[in-house]
């Protein structure tokens, strides 16, 4: 199946980049591509693509902003191009529901390998990107707005729920999870639905800085 990429990114000799790897693979097909916020989110609307493509900072509306409406709508999924000397915008990225983030100087293979694990309904890129994310915004030193619900609503996690959670919390994999926990890997996806609806949670990103939080 063909993964239908939306672009967006401000500098636009990083966005021909981007394009000429996407592109050269068979299974992704680019679609469009935005120089701000404001154009991504009308592109998005649009060309309905399976995945967009976000850079954090952009003119007009920034992509922290983008995202929010993008996921909100049901549009896409979110794949974040960052960089991590930004948290607050990584941090705000990820609040608004970006299903993955991937550094601006990854390699090409990193590239493509991201946007395939985010079409899956993956959501974490493995390992060094999504670990490293995890690690800085579960920092017990960091100072951030909580929301009460998903913590309130742990109790309501069935046993096999919470040992998911757990999973997600180490940037595991659904092949991984299914593994580990002796489970059909369709049964896992069911699971992490089910969680995330439960939490009230957007992303399978935020489910695990929330694992990481909490020690789950």
């Amino acid at each position: 199946m063909t993964i239908r990429v939306l672009v967006a990114e401000d500098q636009s000799a990083v966005r021909a980049g981007l394009v000429l790897i996407l592109r050269n693979a068979p299974d992704i097909e680019v679609v469009g591509q935005a120089a701000d916020g404001e154009e991504a989110l009308a592109l998005a609307r649009e060309l309905r693509p399976d995945l967009v493509l976000m850079d954090v900072q952009m003119p007009r509306l920034d992509g922290v902003s983008a995202t929010r409406v993008v996921v909100a709508e049901g549009l896409a999924d979110v794949l974040v191009l960052t960089t991590f000397d930004l948290d607050e915008y990584v941090f705000g990225a990820l609040r608004a529901g970006a299903a993955g983030f991937l550094l601006k100087d990854a390699e090409a293979g990193e590239l493509l390998t991201a946007v395939r694990t985010v079409a899956r309904g993956e959501g974490l890129i493995a390992p060094a990107v999504t670990r490293r994310l995890i690690a800085e915004f579960a920092a017990p030193t960091r100072v951030r707005p909580r929301d009460p619900a998903p913590h309130a609503a742990l109790g309501t996690l069935t046993r096999r729920e919470r040992e998911v959670l757990s999973c997600l919390g180490e940037g595991l994999s659904n092949a991984e999870i299914a593994g580990r926990l002796e489970m059909a890997e369709a049964t896992v996806k069911t699971h992490v639905s089910r969680l995330l609806g439960k939490l009230e949670l957007r992303s399978r990103v935020q489910a695990a800085v929330l694992a990481q939080e909490l020690g789950i």
